[in-house]
């Protein structure tokens, strides 16, 4: 079963981070100019929130708020749920699909390593599932 830190070592890419203090329409910038989700929130170097396309459509839109005016501070959610490098997939699967969300920090001893999205691990399930039924196909072959 692949591990988070085999995920993200096979992902590579960058953690996209912003303050609590920056607009939510900066953050909402970010995520479509990196073609992302979701943005860790950090003060300092510590996770503080998280800020996801759904926290602007529940927390901005639908209440009529300013994007331009609201810091991200006031929508983020703060609860955060992290992962670890050495949980598997399925694990981070299950955390997420039992409370409801999309987006995962993984933090090493305190520092942040990395974000795992329900499609990477969706990807990498497939991705397991198929080099499974190869194994197969070829066994029954001989």
């Amino acid at each position: 079963m692949t591990t988070v830190r085999q995920l993200l070592q096979n992902k590579g890419g960058h953690t996209w981070c912003i303050a609590p203090d920056a607009t939510v329409f900066d953050a909402i910038k970010m995520m479509s100019e990196k073609e992302i989700g979701a943005l860790v929130v950090a003060e300092h170097g510590t996770v503080v929130g998280v800020l996801s396309e759904r926290d602007y459509a529940r927390k901005v839109l639908l209440k009529g708020r300013s994007s331009k005016n609201t810091p991200v501070r006031d929508i983020m959610t703060t609860d955060v749920i992290f992962a670890e490098p050495d949980q598997n997939v399925d694990h981070c699967m299950n955390v997420m699909t039992d409370e409801r969300i999309r987006h995962l920090p993984v933090m090493e001893e305190d520092r942040l390593i990395g974000v795992v999205s329900i499609g990477d691990l969706v990807k990498s399930i497939i991705s397991e599932q198929q080099e499974t039924i190869e194994q197969l196909e070829s066994y029954i072959r001989g």
